[in-house]
């Protein structure tokens, strides 16, 4: 059994997987809406590969011998006034989640739950690799600058970036 601290921390962080999950899937949506396919197919690659991270979650919760709770979330934003600010906005949900796996980790130490800290250490390293890929997202539509004319190729350069989602 985890102890109470760390399994309602870490059932906070299912929340925020699923949250994850929700937003990318609402950005996909925007972009498809708006005649970016490339994006589209890498935000929605993306979606689930966030509802992997939180059924990984799940499963350690449960397989500890503890129950993990499956939560509602918040309702995404849908509506977006660029590709720019949609990554940029991407960039910070991702420094908020690094954050948020880092205090997890913290948790875990205080409470001197090494087998959880051991587990998160994926996630660790996952958000280093989300960062650097979102960080390089940003600086692809940065050297763009306001060129309207460079987003066709932008968007079929970003879909190249899609890697299927690991199973659990």
């Amino acid at each position: 059994m985890l102890k109470e601290k760390v399994l309602k921390a870490i059932n906070s962080q299912i929340e925020k997987e699923l949250f994850s999950s929700q937003l990318y899937l609402a950005m996909a949506s925007w972009a498809e809406a708006n005649g970016m396919p490339g994006t589209s197919n890498f935000l929605y690659n993306h979606a689930e590969e966030e509802r992997i991270h939180m059924l990984k979650f799940v499963h350690y919760v449960n397989d500890r011998g503890s129950h993990a709770t499956v939560p509602s979330c918040n309702k995404p934003e849908n509506n977006y006034e660029s590709v720019k600010s949609l990554f940029v906005q991407i960039m910070e949900h991702e420094e908020m989640i690094t954050e948020s796996i880092n205090n997890l980790v913290a948790v875990c130490m205080e409470e001197r739950d090494f087998t959880t800290q051991n587990f998160l250490q994926w996630y660790v390293t996952e958000q280093i690799e989300e960062e650097s890929l979102f960080r390089s997202v940003l600086d692809k539509l940065n050297l763009l600058g306001n060129e309207k004319s460079g987003m066709y190729l932008f968007d079929a350069d970003v879909e190249k970036l899609i890697t299927p989602p690991s199973v659990i």
